[in-house]
């Protein structure tokens, strides 16, 4: 009985020892993904990386993780001229492929979100001065002030002026924001009562992680700002 006691005790002993070595190896492991993302520039900034499944050695030893998931908050994104942040970045990555020490990652299929504010947002668009024709209600060099508007909505203004509401979407990359028309007070200052806006677009060129907007709501209003929605499959996230 003793002798069944001890071998007992002693396996208990050898799995405390080797969880804790799996736990040690899977956060060096985070670090050391976090540090490559940002040195890839995949990342603007240095992620939170979890790696998830346990145990950890044999999926390195298999070269394959189960679930590798990353956040941050802040991060640099835009269309080449202009980079603004984007909040609440999270993506979940599904058969993540290393090979290289990590210096090369493949990714089966992710998704991921984030919000861009509406302040950002109109600092993408361009001024309103190239989409009025006629006399603005405030200066030329003014850009439209957005507001969440309701599903799919958003409402501008030019300064105190209400222009009102267009609708948002993406094809791909690129968003594009239409469907303003100029009545009201706004119509009668600019000289242009009637007159529809020209579409606002612009294309994200600096997306986190190797991602894409996804081809169906990649782009959806909400109350504290765009919601941009990232998906993937065999995206190259090192190397």
């Amino acid at each position: 009985m003793r002798g069944w006691l001890k071998a007992t005790i002693g396996l208990a002993v050898l799995c405390g020892l080797l969880a804790g070595a799996d736990r040690i190896a899977v956060g060096v492991a985070e670090d050391e993904a976090a540090d490559k993302l940002v040195q890839s520039g995949r990342m603007s900034q240095r992620p939170d990386v979890s790696i998830d499944g346990f145990p950890f050695l044999t999926q390195a030893l298999s070269r394959k993780l189960d679930d590798v998931r990353i956040s941050s908050d802040g991060l640099a994104v835009g269309d080449g001229r202009q980079q603004v942040a984007l909040h609440s970045f999270k993506a979940e990555l599904s058969g993540v492929a290393v090979s290289g020490g990590l210096n090369s990652a493949t990714v089966d299929s992710a998704n991921g979100s984030g919000v861009i504010t509406y302040a950002d947002l109109a600092q993408l668009l361009p001024p309103a001065s190239q989409l009025v024709h006629g006399k603005l209600p405030v200066g030329g060099s003014s850009r439209f002030s957005l507001s969440y508007a309701g599903p799919g909505k958003v409402k501008a203004s030019l300064g105190p002026i209400p222009v009102g509401e267009g609708s948002v979407h993406n094809q791909g990359n690129t968003i594009t924001v239409d469907g303003f028309q100029l009545d009201g007070l706004a119509g009668m200052l600019a000289g242009a009562t009637g007159q529809r806006l020209e579409p606002m677009s612009f294309t994200l060129d600096s997306l986190p992680a190797g991602l894409s907007l996804a081809d169906k709501d990649g782009a959806t209003p909400q109350e504290d700002g765009l919601k941009l929605t990232f998906d993937g499959k065999g995206v190259k996230l090192l190397g």
